[in-house]
């Protein structure tokens, strides 16, 4: 989509809600369904979902969340049937689900906690096809460009599992300025970004090593190059993001598949 000037805020909001009521309808979708946590993507994704008219589901799924992580999710479920009717929620607290496979002695096989934060993404994920197989509906994502095409920050077949994703193409900035015009909370606008994966709640920049901000930069600055002299701090962050922009290639690409060229 591109960037966006600021006075175009409400028709980026009405060409992605007609997108996305045009492919439900062209594919017989009645229902779109959206995993909440409290953040600003799912904020305004939900919102978009809500703003089509077709029955939206959204779920909290906490597993040993943080109180206030949770009561961010509580907020925006609020807002979000306070605004619109079609919007049908759902508590459903994972935390023995994800207790029962982590604490499972598989041969001795020590689980990583990288493995099991992402645990936390897939069974969230297994949860929202469950309901929205059950509700003639399709998965919405929630990621934007920066995770989702620039440095991978997504877990694969966790969050990154999902049928179609509105704001994939908005950078973070673009998000909070739509956030902003489709009247998200203040709370949540103003909330640290996170995953919700760590029971320590730690923030996207802990786990990244950079602010959304500077990995914007980045994508820019290699998409159209300024030319101009790397500040210390500028080659730290271009660092930062081309190493995890590799190592997260996989995730970022369709997987490979074995051509049988001699059939």
């Amino acid at each position: 989509m591109g960037e966006v000037m600021a006075e175009d805020w409400h028709e980026l909001e009405r060409r992605i809600v007609d997108w996305l009521r045009e492919y439900a309808n062209n594919n017989q979708i009645t229902s779109l369904v959206v995993g909440v946590s409290g953040g600003i993507d799912s904020a305004v994704t939900s919102a978009l979902c809500a703003k089509t008219g077709l029955n939206t589901i959204v779920l909290s799924m906490p597993i040993h969340q943080e109180k206030s992580q949770s009561n961010l999710a509580d907020m925006q479920i609020e807002w979000l049937k306070s605004k619109w009717d079609n919007v049908e929620s759902h508590l459903i607290d994972l935390s023995r689900t994800y207790d029962t496979y982590s604490q499972y002695d598989l041969s001795k096989q020590i689980l990583s906690d990288l493995s099991l934060a992402n645990t936390r993404a897939r069974i969230r994920m297994t949860t929202l096809y469950a309901i929205a197989g059950s509700n003639n509906g399709i998965v919405v994502g929630t990621g934007n460009k920066v995770e989702d095409f620039g440095v991978g920050f997504f877990t694969k077949y966790g969050d990154g599992g999902v049928d179609i994703s509105p704001i994939a193409d908005l950078y973070k900035s673009e998000v909070y300025s739509l956030a902003e015009s489709l009247g998200v909370i203040p709370e949540i606008q103003d909330a640290s970004p996170t995953d919700g994966l760590w029971d320590d709640g730690r923030t996207d920049e802990d786990q990244i090593g950079a602010t959304y901000e500077e990995l914007e930069w980045v994508m820019k600055e290699i998409s159209k190059p300024s030319n101009a002299k790397l500040t210390k701090r500028q080659s730290e962050v271009m660092e930062i993001y081309l190493k995890l922009n590799l190592m997260n290639s996989h995730k970022m690409h369709p997987i490979p598949i074995f051509k049988n060229t001699k059939r």
